[in-house]
């Protein structure tokens, strides 16, 4: 069973990659490549808050991972001039926790929550009146002596972020008066990230090795970045530094991603469902099983980026791989004699 965290391109954040997001991060929307309609949206809501004097609505944030989330929350504190504070779900365990976190916010604050999905319950039903009222309820004593003591919070604003938005109650998600869904990036998108980053990190690149970095970064930032860098330590080792076409070309054979980002475990599952379930359907309980991968990282990691190429589809029986899967592989298709 592969480590979904190991692979170049999974778009789940890695060690490293913490640092170089830091480094290449942009700090205004006008730096921010992509989401164009998100960044008109945000613009005019920031303009008009500052227009007011008063701090920005709570915005929610979803969408895959390695899109921006965490860099576009950054990037709104530093257009509104707020200091932003970092926390995820999974690291507030107990309500206290959490009351320690928003008596501490000043006045215009931004609360970044990432993994907001994964707030324990208890936790999230104080959140409530902390988003709506600016208040935190404090239960004082227990039984029927117990007493609720209200304690004022300075206007704040609470960016959430998430990668399932359906798994966010229905309660938290109404007290956001801003939802943003990040789509996927074009590859001319990518390519302005691309030479952005190498700018920065001074890699002297060719536009065609930009482009074809770009088209192997299954359409998300993180990967576009990280790809970049180990494309720049093959042209350093293997050639004269420059990051040129020919030696970025040799660098995806040697890491063994094709023309549009598939690795081997990518492949791996088109020829698991094509070799033993003659193409599908097959089940995903069944497909986990003969693929050695978890039914979780299949239905989140794998087969989203397959399915917006049109390789795999689901149906009712199972997930079947299509014509196009087929010809991306070279095979002969079903019913036919020749390859598709």
């Amino acid at each position: 069973m592969s480590n979904t965290t190991d692979r170049l391109i999974s778009p789940i954040e890695r060690q490293g990659d913490e640092a170089l997001d830091l480094s290449l991060r942009p700090k205004s929307l006008k730096e921010y490549v992509g989401q164009a309609k998100i960044k008109e949206n945000l613009e005019i809501m920031i303009a008009a808050a500052k227009k007011r004097g008063e701090p920005i609505e709570h915005i929610l944030l979803y969408g895959a991972p390695g899109l921006g989330k965490t860099t576009l929350a950054h990037v709104i504190a530093n257009e509104t001039g707020a200091n932003i504070r970092v926390t995820s779900g999974p690291a507030i365990e107990k309500s206290g926790d959490l009351a320690a976190i928003l008596t501490n916010l000043e006045a215009g604050d931004i609360l970044f929550i990432d993994e907001i999905h994964r707030l324990p319950k208890t936790v999230e039903e104080i959140l409530y009146p902390a988003m709506e009222d600016y208040a935190l309820d404090i239960i004082m004593g227990k039984g029927p002596s117990a007493r609720t003591l209200r304690l004022d919070l300075p206007k704040f604003t609470i960016i959430g972020a998430t990668t399932l938005a359906s798994l966010l109650s229905a309660p938290l998600r109404d007290r956001f008066g801003v939802t943003h869904h990040l789509n996927f990036y074009e590859n001319s998108d990518l390519e302005k990230i691309i030479g952005r980053s190498a700018g920065i990190l001074s890699i002297d690149m060719d536009a065609d090795a930009r482009k074809e970095i770009a088209q192997r970064s299954r359409r998300t930032p993180r990967i576009a970045n990280r790809l970049l860098k180990r494309v720049r330590d093959y042209c350093e080792v293997k050639g004269d530094g420059r990051v040129a076409l020919k030696d970025s070309l040799e660098a995806f054979k040697m890491l063994e991603i094709d023309e549009l980002g598939l690795d081997l475990i990518d492949r791996r599952i088109l020829e698991t469902i094509i070799d033993k379930f003659k193409g599908g359907p097959v089940g995903l309980n069944t497909l986990s099983a003969a693929s050695g991968e978890e039914m979780e990282t299949i239905e989140n990691i794998y087969e989203p980026y397959l399915m917006q190429l049109g390789f795999l589809d689901r149906s009712p029986r199972g997930r079947v791989v299509t014509a196009l899967g087929y010809q991306h592989l070279g095979l002969k298709g079903p019913g036919t004699d020749k390859l598709i």
